[in-house]
């Protein structure tokens, strides 16, 4: 059965008939219109355990009393596991109670926001499962044999999670301060997270569009802004919505995902839980060699420096290096990483600079964390299922980017990749 909550809308078959670009835009959040409410209550006919997305199908019974196919859509697999979800929660046959939003474009298809299940229990969309008990810390050694910090192992980024446990409103924050928050609730200094409801991206004309693109997090040259005209980041534009790595500083903590390093003498490999990006970092090598060839993660060369592992990376093929900010990067992208070890050696830190001449006028940098990881590495297997219209492809069709200055933001607010701030 469907049940508007407080606001009456519904699903017209002539909804798929809307511009084709629009329809074909990749499911983030602004495809969903939080600012409406839908309860669904059906029968589970499958799940589609999956990354990027992971799909629920059921059967709601409409007024005449026949079975209509819905899908609603939830966050990755992998993320999923890490909070506790898993499939054996989704039993064929079973009946669920759905409450959530409606997706703009695509009829009989939902953005998951809370789950009743047969049984009477509920779980929010970044809801955690209570697990059985707490994992025992894994003994690790601080050093290698031959005294180096050792950074081999599986590692990933605190979850984060919206502060509206449903996904409906709020801000997108680790999970250590959502837990210090009221639903919905905007830390200081932050903004809600574009396409939530009541955000002006959710009520814009075309908030697919208005969501995606945004402001540059560097200033860029006339050939960099030229290399961005046209760019879609809704579309097959954008790497990750066709399956493949954006590039080596974006994918390392995109959704949270487990990597795992495996160190050596003469190399280390870094082994990215996103889109599974694979690079080796040479420990051998005290230069690039001459007439590399151009590759999607360059080739990095390494050495320890007061226990800090400073990565110089070069060789990169022309690529993304914010597909959401419309920020393409040239053959000439320079990459400095330093990856510093805590003293308890559960946290390794990555601050990074990356540097064009071709397509910046300065530098792009930036920092991040990840933590020992609380499930083992797997690789990411991408299943996008996203596309009734496309076939279930994993890629939209391109259509004309807007000008990223009608998105600028206020230069005095924090910008949105610094969403924790």
């Amino acid at each position: 059965m469907i049940r508007p909550i407080g606001v009456l809308f519904a699903f017209a078959a002539g909804a798929s008939a809307v511009l084709s670009g629009t329809v074909l835009a990749h499911h983030g959040i602004a495809n969903f219109d939080l600012n409406k409410d839908i309860e669904l209550t059906g029968v589970v006919t499958d799940l589609a355990f999956v990354n990027p997305h992971s799909w629920l199908y059921l059967n709601v019974a409409s007024a005449n009393g026949e079975a209509t196919p819905w899908r609603c859509e939830m966050r990755a697999a992998t993320v999923l596991k890490r909070s506790g979800w898993s499939q054996a929660l989704f039993e064929n046959g079973s009946q669920v109670r759905i409450t959530g939003s409606p997706d703009r474009n695509e009829p009989n298809t939902c953005y998951l926001g809370t789950i009743v299940f047969a049984d009477g229990s509920s779980m929010d969309r970044y809801g955690q499962l209570q697990k059985a008990a707490p994992a025992a810390p894994v003994e690790r050694a601080l050093r290698l044999a031959n005294g180096e910090p050792n950074i081999g192992g599986d590692w990933a980024a605190e979850q984060r999670v919206m502060t509206d446990r449903r996904g409906i409103s709020g801000a997108l924050v680790p999970l250590g301060v959502a837990e210090s928050l009221a639903p919905g609730e905007l830390p200081a200094g932050t903004r809600a997270f574009p396409g939530a409801r009541g955000t002006p991206e959710s009520l814009a004309p075309d908030a697919i569009r208005t969501a995606w693109v945004r402001p540059s997090p560097v200033a860029l040259t006339e050939a960099g802004k030229q290399a961005a005209e046209g760019f879609d980041g809704s579309s097959a534009d954008n790497p990750r919505l066709r399956c493949e790595p954006t590039n080596i500083l974006f994918d390392w903590t995109f959704d949270t995902l487990v990597n795992r390093i495996t160190q050596q003498q003469e190399r280390i490999t870094l082994q990215y839980g996103f889109m599974g990006l694979e690079r080796t970092i040479h420990m051998n090598l005290a230069e690039h060699p001459a007439g590399l060839e151009p590759a999607l993660a360059g080739h990095s060369i390494g050495r320890w420096e007061d226990d800090v592992l400073i990565v110089d990376t070069m060789g990169f093929k022309p690529g993304v290096l914010s597909a959401d900010a419309v920020t393409m990067h040239s053959d000439q992208l320079h990459v400095v990483e330093r990856f510093t070890l805590d003293p308890q050696g559960r946290a390794l830190r990555r601050e990074y600079v990356a540097e064009d001449p071709l397509y910046f006028t300065g530098e792009y940098r930036g920092a991040d964390t990840v933590l020992i990881a609380d499930l083992p590495y797997e690789s990411y297997g991408c299943d996008d299922r996203s596309y009734v219209s496309d076939g279930g492809a994993a890629a939209a069709r391109p259509t004309p980017a807007q000008p990223a200055a009608a998105a600028a933001a206020d230069e005095d607010e924090t910008p949105w990749w610094m969403f924790w701030k």
